[in-house]
């Protein structure tokens, strides 16, 4: 037999239940409440300034105008170094999450080689984040338009095209010219940065080095307005850049090449003087090279055949080689023989042939095998006869002939306005030892001068 059961609800317990989770998600709910005006009062009072200048940041940027380089002219007015227009293939790293995927996907559209992303890399230490960084340079037309159809695959990549320097006639005049390269480190570091934003390349050697503050001019920058995908909206300020000025040069470049070609088998360096000005008109030293191959940067093959050539063609013997006096400082020891009174003009020498030191053998022979016969100070200038002078700077003595001809500057630097130069050698005595001179005087004889006006 069953029974029936009845099961009486506590409804008092219920309800306190009730009212106790009613009262923990009101207490949530005003947690939850409490902190979002917290967060809303520290994003719009605490942090307000802080998040405005990063908001305003992604909307607002400036970019640099970098300026045009100044071309180089000879004295009748033969472009030697222009500018022409090339394109580059540009990465902007704070807009990019892996570099080395996008490079990847990059390589598959245009040609970028294992020289290209080791450069770009080491680039890419030297620079902020927020400015371009150049991938590869000098885009063919094709390799442009394959970029331009893949474009919106790359968010913060970039086609720029800018102004490159080019060398018309190539090897002619390198060493006076000189190149323009990309900056280094150590430049990096000496140069002001805010004037190169935007520049990848600064004057490295001959005038494009020495003048490069004139030929470079001043970048210019502008305030811009972007959108989510980093595109320009609109221009809000802009301050144009300052081309570099124009450069003419004392070198004729007819005359260069025909000296040029005079030497052009073999090791060798020509200088030619306008006497009335003391202007160069031609500054040889061969073998020679062709500096285009330096703007976008040297291959490491290309620059060790060029380095470890026997011929050094980087090596500019024009400025820089010591080599013996020849036959055109004889008037000057002549003139010293006058000025010392070890000479008279009718003071005779006989010149045999040769020429020996007392007590020594060694025969030091004269151009003349057969000899001169009797010599004054205008017959042995008038056939450069050596014997005469060897005996003449005997009798003068080191230190007198010192003293006489650095008073027209032997032995000092001419300060020529390319950097590199070496003082020429003149030996005085000093007591048991000989000591080399080296002082400057200073002219400008490449330069004619600058454009007053801007390129």
């Amino acid at each position: 037999m069953l029974s029936n059961r009845f099961i009486l609800k506590d409804s008092t317990n219920e309800n306190q239940i009730f009212y106790h989770r009613v009262i923990v998600a009101w207490i949530s709910v005003i947690v939850a409440i409490l902190s979002i005006i917290g967060r809303l009062i520290f994003l719009q009072v605490v942090a307000h300034e802080r998040y405005t200048t990063l908001s305003e940041n992604n909307r607002l940027k400036i970019r640099p105008l970098p300026p045009n380089r100044g071309l180089i002219y000879d004295r009748n007015g033969v472009l030697l170094a222009n500018n022409r227009v090339s394109y580059s293939l540009e990465i902007i790293p704070e807009q990019i999450k892996d570099i080395d995927k996008t490079i990847s996907e990059l390589s598959q559209i245009i040609v970028i080689n294992e020289t290209d992303i080791a450069q770009f890399k080491k680039r890419l230490q030297q620079t902020r984040s927020f400015i371009p960084v150049p991938l590869r340079y000098r885009l063919t037309e094709e390799e442009k338009d394959r970029f331009s159809v893949q474009n919106y695959r790359f968010n913060g990549v970039q086609i720029s095209s800018n102004l490159n320097r080019y060398y018309p006639l190539g090897p002619i005049g390198v060493h006076v010219i000189g190149y323009v390269g990309r900056i280094n480190e150590h430049e990096m570091e000496i140069i002001d940065q805010s004037n190169y934003m935007g520049s990848d390349y600064i004057g490295k050697i001959g005038v494009e080095g020495y003048y490069e503050k004139e030929l470079h001019g001043k970048t210019g920058f502008q305030h811009v307005e972007t959108n989510v995908q980093g595109r320009t909206v609109r221009i809000l300020e802009s301050m144009p850049s300052v081309p570099g000025k124009n450069l003419y040069l004392n070198i004729d470049i007819d005359l260069q090449q025909y000296a040029e070609s005079l030497v052009a088998q073999h090791r060798a360096a020509i200088v030619a003087i306008e006497p009335q000005s003391g202007g160069i008109l031609a500054l040889v030293s061969m073998p020679y090279y062709d500096p285009n191959l330096f703007v976008d940067g040297i291959d490491v093959k290309t620059y060790r055949e060029l380095r470890d050539s026997p011929d050094r063609p980087l090596f500019n013997r024009a400025i820089r080689g010591q080599y013996p006096p020849g036959s055109t400082i004889k008037p000057f020891v002549g003139l010293a023989g006058l000025e010392y009174g070890v000479r008279s003009e009718r003071s005779r020498t006989w010149c045999r042939g040769w020429y020996s030191l007392k007590g020594q053998s060694h025969r030091y022979r004269d151009w003349k095998k057969s000899g001169h016969g009797s010599m004054n100070l205008h017959s042995a200038i008038e056939q450069s006869c050596d014997v005469y002078f060897y005996d003449l700077a005997y009798d003068l003595g080191i230190e007198r002939l010192y003293s006489f001809l650095t008073r027209f500057s032997f032995g000092k630097k001419t300060g020529i306005d390319i950097s590199g130069e070496l003082s020429g050698l003149i030996l005085r005595q000093n007591g048991n030892k000989n000591s080399l001179i080296n002082n400057g005087m200073p002219v400008k004889p490449l330069s004619l001068g600058l454009d007053k006006d801007i390129c």
